[in-house]
């Protein structure tokens, strides 16, 4: 049980870490506060093989593993949490395609989405299903060589702004058996979207709803076989959980680091923060918790990775872990900046506001739960 790094993981981790400290850390604060989508950065952030981490390479993918994605999702959020998030969810989309496309889907689209050419939103999520994604209502009805797409989507990353969105539609019966997955590109009639929505935090990019009215999509952009749908969405929603769940360890080690940085340069009481043992304290618990979620997220990518059969347990057991873990750590470090850490002119509230939904999408952390208690008793 070897827990280092290899020398080409390192190398990965060293590129991320020396993108996100040049290219996300120094324009975060002002992406936040204009609520502006940095198309040029992700597509240098492409360039570098972060757009199709585990795409296959015929395709332009990286062909890297679920544990690198983890390390460079990390590395990243440790610069721009809200960015580096955006990231996770176009590789999803990505890997969806790569994974159970036909190989004309497949080439149509991966060259540009690896490249980020073109953008990919994930949609699943609807006004009335959430957490019960397995009663999605949008239906896709066939005719001809077209599927006609009726229904909406809610709260969708890059919606109104990607070029591609993956969606999952009713092409059967009710409950999960009865849903298809398409590939619906931007432009095609009937095709529109909601506002940008006014949200606590990820203001770096676009949230908004996506309508289907009429929409006509060929035959040929079905990913997969009818009524396959929902089980590629849940299998990409494993590696898209440990994605989001490696975006909290960043956001959280940035954190812990700053809140460090503070104690040692803050004196109150004629001494250094850093010399009461209460904040020793606090600061140790959060550096204990840190390193248990990053444990825990990189145990569940080895897992995922070797296919063993407890990875949807793990995959959910460190998506709760980490998610909660992180936005308690960062939380905590506002904390011990007192009112310093409530200030917009400090980057600690806008990483509180930008883990905080973490919790919440992917799977709300109240259905991690359920996954893994549901996991636990099929044993």
């Amino acid at each position: 049980m070897d827990f280092a790094l290899s020398d080409d993981q390192i190398a990965i981790q060293d590129a991320a870490a020396a993108f996100a400290a040049g290219q996300l850390a120094p324009h975060s604060a002002a992406w936040d506060e204009r609520k502006h989508f940095p198309v040029e950065v992700l597509r240098q952030a492409a360039a570098l093989g972060f757009a199709g981490i585990y795409v296959d390479e015929d395709v332009g993918g990286s062909a890297l593993t679920r544990l690198d994605a983890s390390i460079i999702f990390e590395a990243l959020s440790y610069g721009d949490v809200s960015t580096a998030a955006y990231l996770t969810i176009h590789n999803m989309a990505s890997w969806m395609i790569d994974r159970f496309g036909s190989e004309d889907l497949r080439h149509r689209y991966l060259p540009r989405l690896t490249t980020m050419e073109l953008i990919a939103s994930y949609c699943l999520t609807e006004p009335g299903s959430g957490s019960d994604a397995a009663n999605l209502r949008t239906t896709a009805r066939l005719d001809g060589d077209f599927y006609v797409l009726d229904g909406s989507k809610a709260f969708i990353s890059g919606g109104g702004v990607s070029d591609v969105y993956v969606v999952m539609a009713r092409t059967g019966g009710g409950g999960a058996k009865g849903i298809s997955a398409f590939v619906v590109e931007k432009g095609t009639p009937g095709l529109s979207f909601g506002a940008n929505e006014r949200k606590l935090g990820w203001n770096s990019q676009p949230t908004a709803a996506v309508n289907f009215d009429g929409v006509r999509v060929p035959v040929a952009n079905r990913i997969g076989q009818e009524g396959e749908g929902f089980r590629f969405a849940m299998m990409g929603l494993d590696g898209g959980r440990l994605n989001i769940a490696s975006c909290s360890l960043g956001g959280a080690a940035f954190a812990l680091d700053t809140a460090k940085a503070y104690l040692e340069t803050r004196k109150q009481f004629g001494k250094s923060l850093k010399e009461f043992q209460a904040l020793q304290f606090k600061l140790a618990d959060m550096a204990t918790e840190l390193e248990a979620a990053r444990l825990m997220v990189r145990r569940a990518a080895f897992a995922l990775d070797h296919r063993q059969p407890d990875a949807t347990k793990l995959c959910a057991m460190a998506k709760r872990f980490a998610t909660d873990a992180g936005f308690s750590i960062a939380n905590d470090a506002l904390q011990l900046h007192g009112g310093y850490g409530y200030l917009q002119d400090y980057p600690l509230e806008r990483v509180v506001r930008d883990l905080r939904v973490h919790q919440i999408l992917e799977g709300t952390n109240e259905i991690m739960r359920v996954i893994i208690a549901r996991e636990m008793f099929r044993q």
